[in-house]
């Protein structure tokens, strides 16, 4: 959006049109997580505060006296709110000495890794195994993020659609995975001699 537009969508928001709002969002998420995410130094708060963020500023949109500084205004509630969660989370805690040595590990271990990485190949397996439009649904919901209300422009067709193309495509996916499951096991009762 060029400086004109966003002006003009926030006078709309500001009229109480949420989709002149909605479009606001799509243009500044990233750059309020980008904020958010230097702040807060970990990705599932960074997106916890950009929803905040936004839930915060359509509350107070009313109240931006000069609407072209939308930019600069919503990257100021991005800091201070940023700053609020930090400070509420309060000082770090000393422990005693030798008390880490007591704990399991936070880390993923080898074998959680491995698990992983098969879990993964399987999936992306199943996903091969899947008809293209099963497979670009999942893709542009669960990898890319997508809404919607993007996939609904994106495919050229209605939000209903969309969603029972995802409900039909996980089932598909599930039905995939279960039978590569089985041949699974099938190959390792074979392989054991039972």
């Amino acid at each position: 959006m060029v400086r004109d537009e966003i002006t003009e969508q926030v006078l709309l928001a500001q009229a109480g049109d949420r989709e002149a709002y909605g479009r606001l969002v799509e243009q500044f998420q990233p750059t309020v997580y980008a904020v958010a995410l230097k702040k807060m130094r970990n990705q599932t708060e960074a997106q916890e505060l950009t929803q905040e963020v936004f839930v915060h500023a359509m509350r107070k949109i009313a109240q931006i006296r000069d609407v072209r500084s939308f930019p600069g205004w919503i990257k100021t509630i991005t800091k201070r709110m940023a700053i609020n969660r930090l400070t509420r989370r309060g000082p770090i805690q000393k422990v005693e000495d030798g008390f880490l040595d007591s704990t399991a590990a936070a880390g993923v271990t080898p074998l959680e890794s491995l698990i992983r990485t098969e879990q993964a190949s399987e999936l992306h397996r199943a996903l091969d195994l899947l008809k293209p439009v099963d497979r670009a649904t999942l893709l542009a919901f669960y990898i890319r993020g997508r809404t919607l209300k993007q996939m609904s422009r994106e495919f050229e067709v209605p939000i209903g659609t969309v969603k029972r193309r995802l409900h039909v495509s996980r089932n598909r996916l599930k039905e995939v995975m279960e039978g590569i499951a089985g041949d699974a096991l099938v190959a390792d009762e074979e392989f054991s001699g039972v």
